[in-house]
């Protein structure tokens, strides 16, 4: 039997047509799933080797069922990422016409991507989330509501027909999908990585973040992702979750994560892995005096100073 992949599901989902651009899709069992919580507990129960899911989107931001689901339960590690663009059609049943719509359906993270083109042409329809699109297209289908917003390539799956496509308020609008597996060594560094960590203070203190941030700052460390979550202890109790340009074995980013190690609580590695919005001719060049070099011949200083050799 092939290794298999979760993703959320059902059929037809944006996450399904990203995880199929993943050349290694082709080699694997694709099982949808009914939720990001569902998909990437069967990698933790071993059902399957690996959960491909949701994680960002450029309108709304980080989403937070998945940044959630990673901060809590058994580690996992984010291996790759995959950004696809995104536009919805309004996905009805034959013969629907847009004055027949008084319902709609799709993943909450579609509402702020569709939220002024509903206002201009559904001004009074209501609004009801769904776990994902595909699946509000299917609930649709169902008869439960009038209409979902989805991709217009899940109309056929669904034996539906497109009202309306090219549904965006923001142009160019794109979602990050992540694949995610069960810790291991981190790939290869390419030139042009990620790493994603979540991290939790010792304690609130003016100044806190301030001096987490500064663990990246100090050491030329451009942030692409901070977004704080909730940990559950009480209002006012929050972890916060970051993407860092560069690889943990790059000598500026590890000393970063052990300054960070040194400090905080508790410091989850989510993972380094190639980028997918740059190669490494697109990378930024990198902050002055922070190469691996500079670090090795500032290692190398220090060793003189103790030997007495200045």
């Amino acid at each position: 039997m092939p290794a298999s992949y979760a993703y959320l599901g059902p059929e037809g989902t944006f996450t399904e047509v990203a995880l199929r651009t993943l050349p290694e899709a082709a080699t694997r069992e694709l099982i949808p799933y009914v939720s990001v919580q569902s998909a990437l507990d069967a990698v933790r129960t071993g059902e399957a080797e690996a959960a491909f899911v949701p994680i960002e989107n450029s309108v709304e931001g980080g989403i937070t069922t998945t940044l959630d689901e990673l901060v809590a339960g058994a580690p996992l590690m984010i291996y790759r990422e995959v950004l696809l663009s995104i536009t919805f059609a309004l996905l009805v049943r034959p013969g629907t016409k847009l004055s027949d719509v008084k319902t709609v359906s799709a993943h909450p993270a579609a509402q702020p991507q569709v939220r002024n083109w509903m206002k201009a042409n559904l001004p009074d329809a209501l609004w009801e989330s769904a776990a994902s699109n595909a699946d509000a297209a299917r609930l649709v289908q169902e008869g439960r509501y009038d209409a979902a917003f989805a991709g217009e390539f899940a109309a056929a799956r669904y034996g539906l027909e497109a009202l309306e496509t090219e549904i965006h308020d923001a142009e160019n609008a794109q979602t990050r999908f992540v694949l995610v597996g069960r810790p291991a060594r981190p790939a290869a560094p390419t030139g042009a990585d990620k790493t994603s960590v979540v991290i939790w203070q010792r304690d609130d203190h003016p100044g806190g973040l301030r001096d987490l941030l500064g663990e990246f700052a100090t050491r030329g460390i451009n942030l692409m992702l901070l977004q704080s979550r909730p940990t559950g202890a009480g209002i006012g109790n929050y972890c916060f979750c970051i993407d860092a340009e560069g690889h943990i074995s790059d000598r500026r980013v590890a000393e970063a994560l052990a300054g960070l190690k040194r400090i905080c609580l508790q410091v989850r590695f989510l993972g380094s892995y190639p980028r997918a919005d740059v190669d490494v001719d697109g990378v930024r060049p990198l902050f002055p005096a922070t190469s691996d070099e500079d670090f090795l011949a500032a290692a190398d200083w220090v060793a003189h100073c103790q030997d007495g050799r200045f």
